[in-house]
């Protein structure tokens, strides 16, 4: 019979394990290459945004698995696809503008599970 385990707490939030050692992410004691990876449901959320910004609109792009490293590079080659520019915050990468569509269809092209958020 298995065993009841706490997924969630109110304090803390959701307690994700390891697959490896099956400790909680922040305890794992596996060598980082064999940690997992992916943050989040694995879908990459793209949606549009103005709150705070003075009005201004970005695209935001959230879900994104990877290091800082990565969403750099994703985000570049965002910049680059839209021609303006943009910025890593945190987990999220903002592109200046209404790209919606155009950054969706090219994280689909680059393997990614898109879904269009908000209006």
């Amino acid at each position: 019979m298995p065993r009841n385990r706490v997924v969630y707490d109110s304090d803390v939030g959701r307690l994700d394990r390891c697959s490896n050692c099956k400790r909680r992410v922040e305890a794992c004691v596996c060598p980082p290459s064999a940690r997992p990876q992916s943050r989040g449901d694995g879908i990459v959320r793209v949606s549009r945004d103005k709150k705070g910004r003075k009005g201004k609109t970005v695209t935001v792009v959230t879900g994104l698995p990877g290091s800082p490293a990565d969403l750099e590079q994703v985000a570049s080659i965002l910049k680059r696809l839209c021609g303006s520019g943009g910025t890593v915050a945190g987990d999220a990468v903002e592109i200046q503008g209404d790209h919606r569509e155009r950054v969706a269809a090219k994280l689909t092209e680059l393997g990614h599970r898109v879904k269009l958020a908000g209006g």
